[in-house]
């Protein structure tokens, strides 16, 4: 269910388990949490899956979302979503990996305020996903990265330029918040 202008859409998720929507607790925390960055906000949505990190913060005054997920069915149910809460205007699905779209936006120079990553657990995506991120140099100096991932995750606390700030638990998921730090860099290890 979606909050903000389109509240009370529900939005076309896949059917199966190949993916693990998050869960209203969850995306309620995480919108409490990251609301005075969202409006005006591009936003990017990694693993994206049905859309709804991306979808929900255009409902609540984000100006442009970009989603990208590496199954096609996913991306035909995202630009379901978004015709169904009119967002179209204001969107671009990529059908592609992470990686792929990572380097593919920072060679197109594009910038974001905000970047949900949400990739599979258990199968070692953050760390790789951080890496890659902090790579690529696609977050403003003032944005957030909000992963959601297990809670059995270690994250580091320095990923580049990019430093943890809060990490917060709910059952087995945990919610890790980056921003953008001058200090000197540091990079994750494996």
């Amino acid at each position: 269910m979606i909050s903000g202008e389109a509240r009370g859409h529900k939005l076309k998720t896949l059917k199966g388990t190949a993916t693990r929507p998050t869960s209203d607790r969850v995306k309620e925390s995480l919108f409490n949490i990251i609301s005075a960055s969202i409006p005006e906000s591009n936003v990017l949505d990694l693993f994206a899956g049905s859309g709804s990190l991306g979808i929900e913060a255009l409902s609540r005054g984000a100006a442009f979302a970009v989603f990208a997920d590496k199954s096609r069915e996913s991306c035909g149910i995202i630009k379901e979503n978004l015709i169904f809460t009119k967002y179209v205007e204001k969107s671009e699905v990529l059908f592609m990996g992470f990686a792929e779209t990572l380097v593919k936006l920072a060679s197109e120079g594009r910038k974001f305020d905000i970047v949900f990553l949400d990739p599979p657990y258990n199968k070692k995506f953050i760390q790789e996903s951080l890496n890659i991120l902090a790579n690529n140099d696609i977050i403003r100096d003032s944005g957030i990265l909000a992963a959601e991932h297990h809670i059995d995750d270690r994250l580091p606390e320095y990923c580049g330029k990019l430093k943890l700030s809060r990490r917060q638990k709910y059952g087995d998921t945990a919610l890790s918040f980056y921003k953008v730090e001058f200090s000197p860099s540091r990079n994750f290890e494996k």
